[in-house]
């Protein structure tokens, strides 16, 4: 019997039984759709992951803080211990000039009195508390340890909108859940300048600005609950500082910057930039060994989504399995009449594996296009929430290689699974077949 004719009988015996075939078919694409969409999204996620960690971002970006120098210390140019190194527009700009180092974005701080909508539980008005607000380049944010969790960001530009992190909720007793009721809420800020006495009272100067909620973040730019545009803090600050005599007692920092956030060229780079920027004389610190860590992540949430998946399209083998043998007892009668005008049992045989062979592709095909367009729709969603966070949208490539491992795989599972079935109709016995009711 030549392959052509296998093919012939194999497609009439489908064509006998369109239900089952149909359910069949949809079995194996259900199962390769759902391989193909995992295997997409988990290599989708895990070249994003690593294609931020390679060219630098928040996850190889290493916190600098001004420090003062080690006792043992001394100033190359007179041999005595050199000053507390402040964070300036010079030290800016020398760790800039560094090897290996993309950006440095400057992190701005000032001490301010806080007064939160609301009362307290007992119903008196909310006090005011002491907390520091934090000033970033909100058209930078992306390249910071800054996650928005509800609303949004504020404007670069803006003296009136602020974000406010999860310690402001569990300090007016709001729970994550429902972050979003502190939007739109507003927040009296007061940039401190001296302390005078009335009535034996000792009040903070201030000048008072009220400032509208716009978003909830989760953040590591700097230690505060309040996160700003730079230049509504540069404001507060200078303020601040305009009012300072020597015996103030409002403390204000030397530093023209509470803190530096240097991204690195590349993970593989944030160690030789850290010792850097630590002879340089300031302190730092950063995540180690992130990159082993991540990828071990990864690999396992691979490995688990594929293993989701593979056992979905086992199921649908077994699925296509009990078809077949459920055709060869129906078709009994049929074997013996093939055997008997001179049918081999290799014969029998391959018109079996091939009905399974394309059971199995075509529910392959189908199942990879499918699975195909889930990726992409579940795309959709992730690029939305990513606009939202102010992030670079995802770039979903075709994924020819996953596409094809899930044809044949589905190809192959199906061949597999029809090889017993193809098997016990090639050792029916020709004069028991025929004779079968």
């Amino acid at each position: 019997m030549r392959w052509r004719d296998a093919i012939g009988l194999a497609a009439k015996g489908l064509r006998r039984r369109p239900g089952r075939a149909v359910l069949t078919i949809l079995a194996v694409a259900l199962a390769s759709a759902l391989l193909t969409a995992l295997l997409t999204i988990a290599g989708t996620a895990e070249t994003r992951v690593l294609n931020e960690l390679a060219k630098g971002g928040p996850l190889a970006g290493i916190k600098v803080a001004a420090a003062s120098p080690d006792p043992g210390q001394v100033d190359q140019d007179d041999a005595r211990p050199g000053p507390p190194k402040d964070l300036d527009q010079a030290a800016l700009d020398r760790i800039r000039a560094l090897a290996d180092v993309r950006e440095v974005v400057p992190i701005v701080a000032t001490r301010m009195l806080v007064v939160a909508p609301g009362t307290e539980k007992d119903g008196r008005p909310r006090q005011p508390y002491t907390d520091d607000v934090v000033g970033v380049d909100i058209t930078r944010a992306s390249m910071l340890p800054v996650t928005l969790v509800a609303g949004q960001l504020p404007e670069p530009t803006s003296l009136v909108e602020v974000a406010v992190t999860e310690g402001y909720l569990q300090r007016v007793g709001v729970n994550k859940p429902d972050a979003a009721t502190v939007l739109g809420t507003q927040l009296e800020l007061a940039s401190i300048q001296g302390l005078r006495v009335t009535d034996d009272h000792v009040v903070p100067r201030g000048q008072w600005a009220k400032v509208e909620i716009v978003g909830v973040v989760a953040q590591e730019a700097g230690a505060g609950q309040i996160l700003a545009p730079v230049e509504q803090v540069n404001r507060s600050l200078a303020w601040t500082k305009a009012g300072v005599t020597d015996d103030s007692s409002i403390p204000v920092p030397t530093s023209t910057y509470s803190g530096l956030f240097v991204v690195a060229e590349g993970i593989d780079n944030v160690g030789k930039v850290r010792q850097e920027i630590t002879a340089v004389g300031y302190a730092t610190s950063a995540p180690e060994n992130l990159l082993a860590s991540v990828q071990r992540y990864l690999k396992v949430v691979e490995i688990v989504l594929t293993s989701i998946g593979a056992i979905a399209l086992v199921v649908a083998a077994l699925g296509i399995s009990n078809a077949m043998l459920a055709a060869v007892r129906e078709r009994t009668r049929e074997i013996g009449v093939m055997k008997a005008i001179g049918g081999r049992d290799r014969d029998i045989r391959r018109i079996f594996l091939v009905e399974a062979g394309v059971l199995g592709f075509v529910g392959g095909v189908l199942g990879a296009i499918t699975g195909w367009l889930i990726a992409r729709a579940v795309g959709g969603v992730v690029n939305g929430y990513l606009n939202e966070q102010g992030l670079a949208s995802i770039q979903l490539a075709l994924p020819v290689p996953v596409l094809l491992v899930t044809v044949i795989g589905a190809t192959v599972l199906a061949l597999l699974a029809g090889t017993l079935p193809a098997m016990r109709a090639a050792r029916l016995p020709a004069r028991d077949a025929v004779g079968a009711v």
